[in-house]
């Protein structure tokens, strides 16, 4: 890559990220040439200088070149080339993140107002509005947010690579931090080509399949990185801005209120190598990770903290403490905070033994007694604080030690909440296995709704389990009560925090919430006669008819008096989740985004009229088509009362590491999440119920939408097997990135395939068609029927309602990351050319329609002219993945006529890799 990879337009407040990409690119170009010789180098090069001539300047005669050069390639030159671009986009990647957090610095060194979406910003704007301290800490007091990693196979890199990544991120922003002295930058620079010269040595791709335990490893890998230490201190900021900026605020520390939770390990729908066993494991290795960093800082405080009784005073409290350590050292004799810590070490060791069979790294000064629980672990770290506060020391308090408390109390011993999540028909044939054993003669898979739910009331009004050790059930079923056994378990030994919900998929009636019940009281975590639930029992509500009924549905739930009473056992909070995935692969982007919204308004009503707290939970994914976007716009978006101080949203796929891998930008990320909820909720004017004719406007567009997006993918004759042909579906299926297959059954329906891979592969063809189509033919029906005056109701709806607005950025920015002449070519892959000329005028057309009709609507002349940053980031990125989506086509061609190697099927994998870097939230 030569010194003019990128010569980016705008302002001096660019320079930095120009002078970036072009330094990554220029050793990255050093490194192939070092690597593979000078004749790879020149052919890259000259690749990279047509792409850039051809995309932005439409040169024809580049184009020729161009493909001449792709065409001409041998297996191992394509392999070279595919890794030298695809390398390319992580680089440019680490570059625009490190951009971002300078501009976020400068920002505030500038002495600017807080940036929209921080929680400075968020209070400013709530204090304004007359939200006095009261207030304030009810919210904080009640909220609960939470983004929930999830192992969803859309994260395509390893974490070899990732932690290269990392560390190039480490030495760019260190370049940013410090004054070098020459010997330094020089070191530096030799650091950061050694580091690019090993990402070129690692291998991209899996060589086996992901395991369970292996994605679990992958996400605690952000645990270790961002979340342990950056939400401290998030946390300490902002108790820290409350104090100075609200009037009569307490002072009082926060509760734990944001904390992540987690999927990886619980997560059953789908994936029969998720057991009861795995579950277990995962557990214990996020004790692990907890556990550990205690121990970390717990040691280092014992070397910060080494305040002596010679020179200042102690509680009685912790000379307690310090008699009962089994630190009897006389060098430390005068020293109680260190003898005192030297205990809380030894008791934490044994903790992380006696749960976790973890020993420590560093041993304790002798044997102790395990804590009980985390709640004393805390207890003897306020025993510190407290002695410091009442001796003049505060200052102490808020550093090392002000982190670790914090940390042990949005952690625990657990680290997050794992949950459970099963598929409504595994409950169901479990349910009726033991119920055919316990009452003879019941078929209960024959029953209706209504007999159903009056045969699980019974047995849930009554003490007596239904399974019998001396029976022997179907895998599925014995599968399926270890799994609730070993959560009773998992709550014994780590407390019930460590597993707080069990989400039923494909939920559309009262009897799938009252199955898991029954389950539940199987393994004691119900109790009918204490009327006790030590879970939350979740339903995820997936396609356009069950989002259109699950109003209707929660209705009848909450109306049932047990399930009432049980709910006092959870705050009186039903939790639901929304399928983005699954109801837009069912009805289209604008059919899923309306159906979701109006489940939202339906959910809200309904809790309000039964007395009940409601929490959404968004079953997002990264791309637009899968419910994806700027996470502060889409948290506002949300209707009127939808958002009560807690809301928990799947991070899934790439986007955990293109917001959790660095740590400033996992905490910047953490605090928009936080502020946008403080907003939603303390703003409620923000939420004004839109107009009638907006609402009205919807329905029309959201039917038409619906009837066009259908017609194209369940309705026309072929179109599944287009599907199949003209993306990298069948290769996707083969790439070692997760644990689950790729679909539900052995077939290559629509229906049956995971909504993941399905907007991954429409992604990788660059035709992004989940988070479009079906827009430009509602909009032309709309405009048949109310004309011009239609159009201005629709720009007024952009102008005036959140809800509309993100609707259409976010349809803005997947078509800007488009490209229909690329889609074409990817139609020529499919064999039939009937079949194809009979589905791709049909896509092209429906693409220009809705591009005409976005730009019409948001009163724009071309894609992106309201987002500048993200149009120069696609302007500069998108020439280096035209090459890869060239190769990733004649690659295919030919492993598809049965005349590749394992060179060509490692380059297709590769080309997969580079251009879901390119786009970042593809999946």
């Amino acid at each position: 890559m030569s010194k003019d990879i990128h010569n980016v337009a705008g302002g001096d407040k660019d320079q930095p990220l120009r002078d970036d990409i072009r330094l990554l690119g220029r050793l990255l170009g050093d490194t192939l040439r070092d690597q593979e010789g000078e004749a790879v180098f020149n052919t890259v090069e000259r690749i990279r200088q047509l792409a850039i001539c051809f995309h932005r300047d439409d040169d024809l005669a580049a184009r020729h070149e161009l493909v001449e050069i792709l065409d001409s390639l041998s297996r191992d030159q394509t392999n070279q080339v595919v890794r030298a671009f695809s390398y390319f986009s992580h680089l440019a990647n680490i570059a625009e993140d490190q951009h971002h957090i300078r501009r976020a610095k400068a920002h505030a060194i500038a002495g600017s107002p807080p940036r929209e979406g921080s929680l400075p910003h968020a209070l400013t704007r709530v204090l304004a509005s007359g939200v006095d301290a009261w207030r304030l800490q009810e919210f904080f007091g009640s909220a609960c947010i939470s983004p929930v990693l999830t192992a969803h196979p859309t994260e395509v890199q390893r974490k070899s690579i990732l932690d290269a990544q990392r560390e190039i991120a480490r030495l760019l922003d260190e370049k940013d931090r410090v004054s070098l002295t020459p010997e330094e930058r020089a070191a530096n620079d030799e650091t950061l080509r050694r580091t690019i010269l090993s990402l070129w040595q690692t291998r991209m791709l899996r060589r086996a399949k992901l395991s369970v335990m292996d994605e679990v490893a992958n996400g605690l890998t952000y645990y270790d990185t961002t979340f342990l230490h950056e939400l401290p201190r998030l946390y300490n900021a902002l108790e820290d801005h409350l104090a100075a900026s609200v009037p009569n605020w307490s002072g009082d520390e926060l509760p734990p209120f944001l904390r992540p939770g987690s999927w990886i390990g619980g997560d059953r729908d789908g994936n029969p190598f998720v057991t009861a066993t795995v579950l277990s494991a995962a557990m214990r290795e996020q004790s692990r990770h907890a556990l550990a960093f205690y121990l970390e800082q717990l040691h280092t405080l014992g070397s910060e903290l080494s305040s002596t009784i010679l020179l200042v005073g102690i509680t009685d409290e912790l000379k307690a403490l310090a008699a009962r350590s089994p630190d009897h050292n006389p060098h430390r004799d005068d020293e109680p905070y260190r003898r005192a810590i030297a205990g809380l070490y030894a008791r934490l060791a044994a903790t992380a033994w006696a749960l976790d069979n973890l020993e420590a790294s560093r041993h304790a000064v002798a044997t102790a007694e395990p804590y009980v629980s985390p709640a004393e672990f805390s207890a003897d770290l306020d025993v510190l604080h407290h002695s410091l506060l009442a001796n003049r020391s505060a200052l102490l308090t808020r550093g090392r030690l002000r982190r670790l408390r914090r940390a042990v109390s949005v952690f625990g011993f657990h680290l997050a909440p794992l949950d459970l999540r099963q598929n409504s028909e595994v409950h169901a044939r479990t349910v009726a296995e033991l119920l055919a054993v316990s009452r003879p003669g019941t078929d209960y898979q024959l029953l209706g709704e209504q007999q159903r739910i009056a045969l699980l009331l019974e047995e849930l009004a009554t003490p007596r389990l239904l399974a019998s050790p001396y029976v022997r059930y179907s895998d599925e079923t014995s599968s399926e009560l270890a799994i609730f056994h070993t959560a009773r378990t998992i709550h014994e030994r780590y407390g019930k925090a460590a597993i707080k919900s069990v989400i039923i998929s494909k939920a559309d009636g009262v009897s799938d919430l009252l199955e898991v019940a029954l389950l539940l009281k199987e393994a004691g975590l119900l109790r009918p006669q204490e009327c006790r639930l030590d879970v939350n029992i979740v339903p995820l509500f997936e396609t356009i008819e069950d989002l259109a009924r699950c109003g209707a549905t929660i209705d009848r739930l909450l109306a049932l008096p047990l399930y009432h009473r049980l709910l006092g056992s959870r705050g009186a909070t039903q939790e639901i989740m929304l399928g983005y995935s699954d109801s837009n692969k069912d009805g289209g982007f604008l059919a899923s985004a309306w159906a979701l919204y109006r489940a939202e308004t339906a959910l809200v009503e309904v809790s309000r009229r039964h007395g009940i707290g409601l929490r959404l939970f968004h079953g997002r994914g990264g791309s637009v088509g899968r419910g994806g976007g700027p996470s502060y716009q889409a948290v506002l978006a949300q209707p009127q009362g939808a958002v009560q101080g807690g809301i928990r949203i799947t991070e899934q796929g790439e986007v955990i590491a293109s917001k959790y891998a660095n740590p400033e930008l996992g905490r910047r990320n953490l605090e928009i999440f936080a502020a946008a909820t403080l907003e939603a909720t303390l703003l409620p004017h923000q939420h004004d119920a839109p107009r009638p004719a907006f609402l009205a406007a919807m329905d029309e567009l959201s039917a038409h939408a619906f009837k066009a997006y259908r017609h194209l993918v369940y309705e026309t004759a072929g179109f599944e097997r287009y599907f199949w042909e003209s993306t990298v579906i069948s290769e996707i299926a083969e790439l070692n990135i997760g644990s689950r297959p790729a679909s539900r059954k052995k077939t290559t329906a629509i229906e049956d395939l995971r909504a993941i891979p399905w907007v991954f592969s429409w992604a990788q063809c660059r035709l992004m068609l989940p988070g479009w189509y079906g827009f430009g033919a509602a909009v032309t029906a709309y405009r048949a029927v109310h004309g011009e005056a239609g159009m201005a109701l629709l720009a007024e709806m952009n102008r005036e309602w959140g809800f509309f607005r993100t609707l259409l950025s976010n349809m803005d920015m997947v078509l800007a990351k488009s490209d229909i002449a690329i889609a074409e070519r990817y139609a020529q892959l499919v064999k039939d050319e009937g079949l194809r000329n009979a589905i791709f005028p049909r896509l092209k057309t429906e693409w220009q329609a809705t591009i005409d009709a976005l730009l019409r609507i948001t009163v724009q002349r071309q894609l992106l002219e309201g987002n500048p940053l993200l149009k120069r980031s696609i302007r500069n990125r998108f020439p280096y993945l035209d090459p890869l989506n060239h190769l990733q086509i004649e690659l295919l061609q030919r492993h598809r006529a049965g005349i590749s190697d394992e060179r060509d099927r490692r380059s297709i994998h590769l080309t997969i890799n580079g251009v879901a870097a390119g786009l970042r939230n593809s999946g």
